[in-house]
């Protein structure tokens, strides 16, 4: 890879040369980078404008390739290549990178999925795994990849394109409850000996409906940032370090994650994907990181979206179905059920057909209909898009303040099924509703909420890194607090009554909103509104 400068900058491009030109020949934005891109003026070193020499600072992770520096003038429009350096090389490029946790499809079950350079004629991977006291045991690792013909379209196929490696999953399983585990990934060489990554340790999940302290984070819309203070051609999530770090800080006080979509705004340059794995390592490598499809990762064209929009980039879905583990049946349909503890979290995929009588549909309502409220009360809805509530601008420009048929065809399965809270991302900003039904707040409370449901509360948290997202300039009634900042949500049940809600600034961790619910089971089977339970001649 090249580091180039632009206007007295250093910039990081790929070894891709590609171009995208108009009819005319021009280049087109970004000109001749291709990912992975990053870059720093030389002139933001006082020294450099005196004496020419400075000194600047790049992190970079492994991704399998050397790295060069290059010195450019001319701007973008016009680069100039002035020197390049010689080649920095990682000890082990191909080294294995990046794990990230999730839950499988059943409770005692964590899976590891990471990256290498290693495919399977070259080394065999597997992770090796214990708790404390006992015998290490090995998990064989399954491998996967995509390439260039894989994705839907530019820049993914031209100048985005970087071959991502290999991905591998092990399943670890028959696991205890929520006992701490220490584990490694490794891969077997021919020659029999072993590359193996440094240590890492996860806490298992609590057996389904078990009585314990657990702690949810949710967020959507967070991307990457660079620690290095360099720039991209690509660059807006300024909060998505902020919010990694606060999650870094509380990682003790944290069960499990959810980002509920737009994952790493790559946008179709591959590289990204790397970067972001690397920056969330920390959380994901020790607490389940649970993914949503948002726009950004699946939007495109005779895709199979439900959209047509192009902001994939022409990804199309594919790396983050290969790059994360998430226990739906069909991974290109992106909606499942998890299990964790007190908790049934419904995740719904906004790019795919959600209307009633649609095959997602039907999931949903097997996913909302079979939980056991008696063991698992907290029953959460989770979707990229807003299927439910959002003063965000332009919703409020069309008049409706949800996705376009959001909720018409939901809304009956979440009132029938109580469910508690509905999480969205994809608007950048946090915005809470009352517990509301057919657009009318259903209870007046607002900071605890007790007795039989009433209503689902609507909670918009897609302020986790990008760009904010403006307010309408009206504010109906059931909006309850609108926050135009970063931040992530935080619950915590501490019981099978008791349920904490906490809307946390990304920029200092500080709790902005929050609220509690006390429920029994006695108030779940209580008959409210369009939810009642079956009744027979005896009752």
């Amino acid at each position: 890879m090249l580091i180039f400068q632009t206007q007295s900058r250093l910039q990081t491009i790929g070894l891709e040369s590609s171009h995208q030109q108009n009819s005319n020949g021009k280049e087109l934005a970004p000109f001749i980078c291709s990912a992975p891109i990053k870059y720093m003026y030389a002139k933001s070193n006082p020294d450099y404008m005196k004496s020419g020499n400075a000194v600047l600072k790049f992190m970079l992770i492994n991704q399998r390739a050397d790295f060069s520096f290059a010195l450019f003038t001319g701007g973008l429009s016009n680069p100039t290549l002035v020197a390049v350096s010689n080649h920095v090389s990682f000890i082990n490029p191909k080294a294995p990178v990046y794990p990230r946790l999730a839950l499988g499809k059943i409770w005692d079950e964590m899976t590891v999925t990471w990256t290498s350079g290693y495919n399977i004629d070259e080394a065999i991977p597997f992770v090796e795994w214990s708790r404390k006291g006992t015998q290490s045991r090995r998990s064989p690792a399954g491998t996967l990849t995509f390439t260039r013909n894989s994705m839907c379209g530019a820049p993914a196929r031209t100048v985005g394109w970087r071959d991502p490696g290999f991905i591998h999953t092990a399943f670890l399983k028959d696991l205890w409850p929520n006992l701490r585990y220490t584990y490694r990934m490794g891969h077997e060489l021919m020659n029999g000996s072993i590359i193996w990554s440094k240590n890492f340790t996860f806490k298992s999940s609590p057996y389904p409906g078990q009585d314990s302290l657990q702690q949810i984070i949710i967020f959507g819309d967070m991307g990457k940032g660079e620690r290095d203070g360099s720039n991209e051609y690509n660059d807006y999530q300024p909060g998505a370090l902020n919010t990694t770090d606060q999650l870094i800080k509380d990682l003790n006080n944290i069960d499990i994650v959810f980002h509920i979509g737009d994952i790493t705004y790559a946008n179709g340059y591959i590289s990204q994907w790397d970067q972001f794995t690397a920056q969330v390592e920390p959380i994901a490598s020790t607490v389940p990181y649970m993914i949503a499809s948002g726009n950004h990762e699946r939007d495109w064209p005779d895709s199979g979206s439900f959209y047509g929009g192009k902001d994939s980039g022409g990804e199309c879905g594919v790396p983050a179905e290969t790059m994360y583990y998430f226990p739906a049946e069909n991974k290109a349909k992106f909606w499942y059920s998890a299990d964790y503890g007190m908790f049934r979290f419904c995740v719904a995929d906004t790019e795919h057909d959600w209307r009633e009588g649609s095959e997602q549909y039907l999931f949903i309502e097997r996913c909302l209909a079979s939980v056991d409220r008696k063991t698992q009360p907290w029953l959460i809805f989770i979707a990229h898009r807003v299927l439910g509530y959002s003063t965000n601008d332009w919703y409020g420009q069309e008049g409706s303040f949800e996705e376009p048929m959001g909720r018409e065809s939901l809304q009956k399965l979440w009132q029938k099924y109580k469910v508690d809270i509905a999480f969205y991302g994809h608007v950048h900003n946090y915005e809470r509703t009352c517990p509301i039904y057919q657009n009318q707040c259903m209870d007046n409370e607002k900071t605890h909420y007790s007795g039989a449901f009433k209503g689902t509360i609507h909670v918009v948290v897609g302020g986790a890194g990008s760009h904010l997202s403006s307010f309408s300039s009206l504010k109906p009634n059931w909006s309850i607090l609108r926050d135009y900042d970063y931040g992530f949500v935080k619950l915590t049940a501490f019981d099978h009554s008791s349920l904490l809600f906490e809307y946390k600034k990304s920029s200092n961790g500080v709790v902005h909103d929050s609220f509690t619910v006390s429920r029994d089971y006695r108030d779940v089977l209580a008959c409210v509104r369009d939810s009642c339970e079956p009744t027979t001649l005896a009752s």
